[in-house]
């Protein structure tokens, strides 16, 4: 049945009015998705790396159906013990370094980073937080606040005081973090700026300077988790431990969920303050939300699915178009970079028009995003490449 889009804008509030790319869908299996006139898609954009492991992943769908047979949402302040938040969350620690001894979820990934930088100013009593140009954390007023451009924030002044942001892999900038600094909130590889991969040790330095001026280190890897770079998580790359780990979209396999995860030295002084002081979700570690992402971290684990994502990854960076500038990346995080006299608007459309669903980044319209689910073969890798080569030579 389809859906009306004139009735569909009257109610819906929109994000942004392109008419020209809005599908109505009927069905997402896999990599694929479906319209309602039957055409099909490839998704590039992994729903903004929600689907890692395919949409409607069969295992993950099984798990869901078990738990709905159980019970779906009950009180998540440790009042009612659930079996799915203490799996979940003893899976998850079991795979990374021992200073993640606690976890505190959340709905999204905006949520997690309101949680974290909250849980770094009761931790150090400092005000100072700083974030980086061209990095988007979130939504949320105190997300808002770390983002660079007055484009993106004037509209919702005043903001919260003393943000700051800093260049990415300027290493002299690294000096503006003083002992003055609450945390630094940072990407292990920065997706709005068009997939920008560190450099020159560049966060070994950035974490030796939060241990010096004793600020907490908080990483986003709400885009980058969960295998998206060829590991578990992106700062896996760069041999460094952060203070405090915000995790979200890929998460939950399609399901809202997020999180952030500390040690208990820093997590108690979050644990002792009344929930409504400190931070608090009614639907953080909802049941259905943490079996699909048991489910999911399982299946991207138990089947070697993150083991094969360099390889995969590599065929897209090998691609090349007379239109393509770069190819750039780490796993299958990757982006295609037009030349600046390329028409991202026609290109983007043309990829829409022959099945293939990207966009691009927000500081960086001619960098599109190559960013499929994990499970693609190598028979839809070049598929998708067809296709966008096909979409590139109509521009």
């Amino acid at each position: 049945m389809k859906t009306s889009l004139a009735e569909f804008k009257q109610y819906i509030a929109q994000l942004e009015e392109i008419d020209s790319i809005v599908i109505d869908i009927q069905k997402a299996e896999g990599i694929y998705i479906w319209d309602t006139d039957n055409k099909e898609y490839i998704d590039m954009l992994s729903g903004i790396c929600v689907a890692n492991v395919g949409h409607r992943n069969p295992k993950v769908v099984a798990a869901v159906k078990e738990q709905l047979d159980k019970y779906m949402h009950v009180m998540v302040y440790g009042e009612a013990r659930q079996a799915p938040q203490l799996n979940y969350a003893k899976r998850l620690m079991s795979l990374l370094p021992d200073n993640f001894q606690q976890i505190f979820y959340v709905n999204s990934g905006s949520e997690a980073i309101e949680g974290a930088i909250k849980t770094a100013r009761i931790y150090n009593g400092r005000e100072e937080i700083i974030s980086f140009n061209n990095s988007y954390h979130g939504s949320t007023l105190g997300a808002v606040s770390m983002i660079s451009g007055e484009e993106y924030t004037r509209k919702f002044r005043p903001l919260i005081p003393m943000c700051n942001q800093i260049e990415y892999n300027n290493e002299k900038d690294l000096e503006k973090i003083t002992q003055r600094t609450c945390c630094v909130v940072a990407e292990s590889v920065q997706a709005g700026g068009g997939v920008v991969l560190p450099k020159n040790d560049f966060l070994k330095k950035l974490r030796e300077r939060c241990t010096q001026t004793g600020t907490l280190l908080i990483m986003d890897e709400i885009q980058t988790g969960f295998g998206r770079t060829g590991l578990l998580f992106g700062f896996q790359h760069y041999g460094i431990v952060p203070d405090i780990l915000c995790i979200a979209k890929s998460m939950g396999a399609g399901l809202p969920i997020g999180a952030f995860l500390s040690s208990y030295k820093i997590m108690n002084k979050l644990n002792n303050h009344h929930p409504l002081i400190g931070h608090a979700t009614t639907f953080g570690g909802n049941a259905l939300c943490l079996v699909s992402a048991l489910a999911s971290l399982d299946t991207l684990i138990n089947d070697h699915i993150i083991e094969d994502v360099e390889r995969k990854g590599k065929i897209y960076r090998q691609f090349s178009h007379p239109l393509i500038k770069e190819m750039r990346g780490v796993g299958l995080f990757n982006c295609m970079q037009l030349y600046d006299d390329v028409d991202w608007q026609k290109v983007l459309v043309s990829c829409f028009e022959e099945g293939v669903i990207t966009g691009t980044h927000l500081f960086a319209t001619q960098c599109f995003c190559i960013k499929p689910p994990l499970i693609i073969t190598d028979v839809q890798i070049e598929e998708s490449l067809c296709r966008i080569k096909r979409a590139l030579s109509r521009v």
